[in-house]
């Protein structure tokens, strides 16, 4: 219906940006680093360099466990996601994701903690007590979708020309389609929305219907 558009097209493109499930790297540990303002030998990125480049690592879990994922590469090689070693719960969806250039001589060994989540996680929520020092908590971005633009525009249906037409455009890292992520956006707004059609079974039981497209023969 018109108005509609516009209301629905803003609030799935809300959800799909923030509150989709996906996994993502929550903390990393390099040998011989001990915060991430260091240096590592041998590496010509710094440590804050790297883990920018990891947190853009998409990769799916088959699993609820955490996860332990590694690279261990020895110089001269440009270590790129692909040279991350994992279990067939696992899935590293962008395996050609730079992450930096060990010189020759160098070893570049890190270990990745990889989770299950929803939207985004800060690094200091990913921090434990007693996390081992060394380790390094990062910020994790789990929503698969990286981006979402939407479009309102008027169209007919049957004799009448006053509904809206919603064309939404969604990028995705692969763990997801985008036909996937916008009917889960859909479900996760009907849930929220169920909340308040059940303060009545008044609301609940009443039939409002959108008149639907005619079929043509």
């Amino acid at each position: 219906e018109r108005g509609y558009g516009t209301t629905l097209g803003n609030s799935l493109r809300r959800i799909l940006l923030s509150s989709l499930p996906g996994a993502a790297v929550t903390t990393i540990q390099i040998d011989g680093v001990l915060h991430e303002f260091s240096t590592v030998d041998g590496v010509v990125e710094d440590v804050t360099s790297i883990i920018l480049n990891i947190k853009k690592l998409a990769l799916k879990l088959y699993s609820g466990e955490d996860k332990t994922i590694e690279i261990d590469v020895k110089g001269p090689a440009v270590v790129t996601a692909a040279d991350i070693t994992y279990d067939s719960d696992v899935e590293i969806l962008n395996p050609d994701l730079y992450i930096c250039t060990v010189a020759e001589g160098a070893r570049f060994h890190v270990r990745l903690t990889a989770k299950s989540g929803r939207g985004y996680a800060r690094a200091e929520h990913n921090k434990h007590d007693d996390m081992p020092i060394g380790v390094l908590p990062v910020d994790s971005i789990y929503t698969p979708v990286s981006r979402v633009n939407y479009q309102v525009e008027n169209t007919r249906v049957g004799q009448k020309d006053n509904f809206d037409k919603l064309t939404l455009d969604v990028w995705a890292d692969g763990s997801i389609s985008p036909e996937e992520a916008v009917s889960l956006a859909a479900k996760i707004l009907t849930e929220h929305l169920n909340i308040f059609v059940n303060l009545t079974d008044e609301a609940r039981k009443a039939e409002i219907m959108v008149e639907k497209e005619e079929t043509h023969k």
